[in-house]
Formats: structure tokens, C-alpha cells, sequence
């Protein structure tokens, strides 16, 4: 069977670790795409590339950042884009990539990103700036390609629950719940978890921390291993102090055939999807599934003709234990298969968080195992938000038996029910999940408490008061009647709900 020559592919992938701190992001950015071309055995790639697209930097503000690049490289671009924030980027950006390239609109396209937040962390606290390349007012700003993550609500500005830390939590504890854990053995599984990111991550080149950690190591407050937001403790929580860059090079197949990019360096991108649950978490109709995962996921693979079970390698996005646990039970993974670990890079905590861009390296890693595996798969699923908005990508060295297909599946989503977000509730109601945050010294500071009203609505509470955060730590309240005040204030347990 002749192959359409517009097929798009991936044909090399680069990550770099800058331990030494120091390099501006779109230097270190660079430095992967030309480890990618080494991948793919062709520096001549990197003079082909059109379309320039980048996740979005914490680290430093560029107007154009895909225009520094291209002008480090050589490229002769005529087309750059930067995302907005959500680490569901990279592979959204592999996707329209892809679709790009078999449409005719691009024939070679680098996706990448990095950070140097270790450095702008300690160059601030210095009270300094870095000395990095500035952008004048002259220079357009890029093509916004992927617009941000919505994370700011009223319900959610009115406790102060305004950070993933303490969000990622609250989903953990509505899915143990659900499959009716107590705390103590829940955090000892996922203790369990988290240590078997960390096994793959000893073994992964690109890791940012190559260390093994055991379960209880994982699941044990420590001096070095503070609570967070409890039931979290620092190592349940990404790593964004790092100095990672990664790129990925998309091109078709006939470009390849012409530079002479050997076969066994093509990876295919059989399908992608894209969809979001509701922005505000409030109105999801439950805090421990994701239905655009599920949708995603199932769409993805029926595109691409196959099951969760022909599936060889996965890599789920893995920011926090709840995201691992919610997206692996809607896609149908075990949590606990040995043959097929859920991560093949670590993780955010161990190989390394470095804010949007981490699924970039998770789509780099997956391409060169599957170089090393002929003929078997790869899906790979990015999040960005509150488990909100979700990207997946399926791939592997063989061609897919039907066209690549980037799909929207949100209104499948959106058909999906939702609850009511009662933003003003006072009065009795029950709780559904909560977690309490620590100061760096170890001492519960407030606690976050998702409650549900007698009329099947949810409300979004917090309270500081010592004895109730003693009580919430000590006791699984799950289920526990509450009484809830003016301004989203959790007053007091109670036994009657309803009273």
C-alpha cells in the first residue's frame, strides 16, 4: 500500500537537564531541537522547519519566543504560536501539528518548551534579574495556539483555594472515598504509586531526580518531606524547581524520505483528541472522574482501531496521585500492572515539573521507546488546570491503518450532566471531600471542605479554626454533617445535617 507522503511523524525528540543553571529558555530550548535533529539523524531537518510552536514560559517573558529560536537554529520559519498556560500544551500542539502537516499547511514543525525557574528563583530572591534576551514593542506577538486554562472563580476566591496544591487533594480524597479507603491505607497505596514513578524514573537518562523512594519514604511527613496540603506531602506534589528544555520535530513522511531520515526513526501519530470538564470545579458532577477524559480517551482509540488493552506503553500525566488515579480508572488502566507502568519518564515529581511544558518530554520519552519497540503503541495524555482540560495522543512505529484524526469531542462532553454551584449556600450539609494545608513548619494552617446541600448542589467552604483542622486530620469525615455560615465558613461538625 502506497503511504500518503503529507503522513505526518515524529522523527526525533531531545531533553535537556541544565543542572547548571544560567541559560535563558530559549537557548536551552535550541539545545533540545538540535538533540531532536540528532535523534532523527539529520541536522538538515532543522533547516526545513516552517512553524516554530512553543508552551508557554514562566521562567521569562518573550513576545516571540519561536522567533529567537528559529533565528538560533536557522530555520526558515515563516509561522510561530505560543500557548496560553495548562500542561495539556505540548500534545494539543503535536496534534495540530500533525493535522497541519497531512493537510499541506507545514511540512516540518518543532514543538517545544522550557524553563529555568531554579535560576529566576534565585536570582529574585537576590533581589536581581536574569540578563535574557528582551523583545522590543516592535516585535508581534506570536499566534496564541492554545488559549489558557480557566482557574479563577468567585467560589474559589472566596476561600482562598487558589493553587493545584490544594485543589489535587480534594479530588484525592473524593476517590478514596469512593472506593471506600480509610486515610491510613490509601496514603500507603499511593505511597506505593509514587514510588513506582520513582523506580522508572531512576532508569530514565532525562529524570531531574534519579533517586528510588519507598512507599512509606513517599507517604511519611519528614523535615524533608513536609506536609502540604494534607493528605499530600511534598514528594505527592510536581517538581517545578528545574531547568529542563524539550522539543519534539513533526514533519511528513515524504520530507523524511527526502532528507534520508532512516525508517526505524518514524513514529507515527495515529490520533489525537482534545476536550475540557467543567472550568469550575463546583459544577463538576463529581470530584473523583473526569468525563472529558473518558471521552477522549475512548475517541482517541477507537480512531486509531484499537482497546486500552493493545496498549503497550502509557504515560499518564502525573502532576498529582489523584490525576494519575481518575484518569487511569476512566481509561480503564490498572494502577498496579507491572508489565505496563503508568508513567515512562517518572513523573512530574521525579523526572521532573517544569510547569506547561512537562508532556513534551513525556511525548519525547515515549517516542524513543517506541523506536526501541517496533510495532507496539504509545498513548500519552497531558492536563492542564484542575484536571481540567485534557489532550491525548496515541502512537506508535507502525502506520495507522486509517488517516490521522485530531478531534474535538467537547460536545460529547458538554452533554454530559453537571451539579449546581451554590456559591451563597449557609446552612446544613454534608461533606465530600476536603484537605487542610500546612505552613512550612508543619502546622495546619485552613482547611478547604467540598460539601454537598440536601438539594443535590455543591458548595465550596474553609475554616482556620485549630480545632476543627485537628478533627478533619484525625478523623475520615468524609460523609461527616456540617454547618456552614455566612461568606463559605464552615461554623461546625454536626451530627443532623438536616437540622
Amino acid at each position: 500500500m502506497t503511504m500518503d507522503p503529507r503522513t505526518p511523524i515524529l522523527v526525533g525528540g531531545g531533553q535537556i537537564n541544565n543542572r547548571d543553571g544560567g541559560v535563558e529558555p530559549v537557548d536551552l530550548i535550541a539545545e533540545a531541537a538540535r538533540a531532536a535533529a540528532a535523534e532523527a539523524g539529520t541536522d538538515a531537518i532543522l533547516r526545513r522547519i516552517d512553524s516554530i510552536r512553543l508552551v508557554r514560559m514562566l521562567s521569562w517573558r518573550y513576545r516571540d519566543a519561536g522567533l529567537l529560536v528559529g533565528e538560533r537554529l536557522g530555520a526558515p520559519v515563516v509561522h510561530t504560536a505560543y500557548t496560553g498556560d495548562g500542561g495539556n500544551c505540548p500534545q494539543t500542539l503535536v496534534s495540530t501539528a500533525a493535522a497541519d502537516v497531512l493537510a499541506g499547511r507545514a511540512e516540518a514543525v518543532l514543538v517545544g518548551g522550557a524553563e529555568a525557574w531554579r535560576t529566576r528563583m534565585k536570582l529574585r530572591a537576590a533581589g536581581e534579574r536574569p540578563d535574557w534576551t528582551v523583545q522590543g514593542d516592535d516585535v508581534p506577538l506570536a499566534e496564541k495556539a492554545v488559549p489558557d486554562v480557566p482557574m479563577v472563580f468567585d467560589a474559589h476566591k472566596r476561600i482562598g483555594l487558589d493553587r493545584p496544591a490544594y485543589v489535587y487533594p480534594l479530588f484525592e480524597q473524593a476517590y478514596r472515598s469512593s472506593i471506600g479507603r480509610g486515610v491510613a491505607e490509601h496514603l500507603d497505596e499511593v505511597g506505593r504509586l509514587w514510588s513506582s514513578f520513582a523506580d522508572v524514573a531512576v532508569d530514565n537518562p532525562y529524570a531531574w531526580t534519579r533517586s528510588a523512594h519507598t512507599a512509606e519514604q513517599i507517604s511519611t511527613p519528614s523535615p524533608d518531606n513536609r506536609w502540604i496540603s494534607w493528605p499530600y506531602t511534598k514528594l505527592m506534589n510536581s517538581n517545578n524547581m528545574v531547568e529542563q528544555a524539550a522539543a519534539v520535530i513533526v514533519c511528513s513522511v515524504g520530507l523524511a524520505t527526502r532528507l534520508g531520515i532512516p525508517r526505524d526513526n518514524w513514529v507515527f501519530i495515529h490520533a489525537g483528541a482534545d476536550a475540557h470538564d467543567t472550568y469550575d470545579i463546583t459544577a463538576r458532577e463529581r470530584l473523583d472522574g473526569s468525563a472529558a477524559i473518558r471521552i477522549a480517551g475512548a475517541r482517541t482509540l477507537e480512531a486509531a482501531g484499537v482497546g486500552i488493552g493493545d496498549v503497550e506503553h502509557v504515560d499518564v500525566y502525573s502532576c498529582f496521585p489523584s490525576a494519575v488515579q481518575i484518569a487511569a480508572r476512566e481509561l480503564g488502566l490498572p494502577i498496579d500492572d507491572p508489565t505496563r507502568p503508568l508513567t515512562v519518564t517518572g513523573g512530574l515529581t521525579f523526572a521532573g515539573g517544569p510547569w506547561n511544558d512537562y508532556s513534551t518530554h513525556a511525548i519525547a520519552t515515549m517516542a524513543t521507546r517506541l523506536r526501541r519497540s517496533p510495532g507496539e503503541r504509545g498513548l500519552v495524555t497531558a492536563n492542564g488546570g484542575y484536571l481540567t482540560k485534557h489532550a491525548m495522543g496515541l502512537y506508535s512505529t507502525e502506520p495507522p491503518t486509517r488517516s490521522f484524526v485530531h478531534l474535538d469531542v467537547q460536545p460529547e462532553v458538554d452533554a454530559c450532566p453537571t451539579v449546581v454551584a451554590d456559591t451563597e449556600f449557609v446552612g446544613a450539609a454534608r461533606i465530600e471531600s476536603y484537605t487542610v494545608p500546612h505552613s512550612r513548619a508543619g502546622e495546619p494552617e485552613r482547611a478547604f471542605v467540598a460539601v454537598r446541600t440536601a438539594a443535590g448542589g455543591r458548595a465550596l467552604v474553609g475554616t482556620d479554626r485549630p480545632d476543627l483542622l485537628a478533627t478533619l486530620i484525625a478523623e475520615d469525615l468524609v460523609g461527616a454533617g456540617v454547618q456552614i455560615g455566612e461568606g463559605g465558613v464552615l461554623v461546625a461538625l454536626s451530627d443532623h445535617p438536616d437540622d
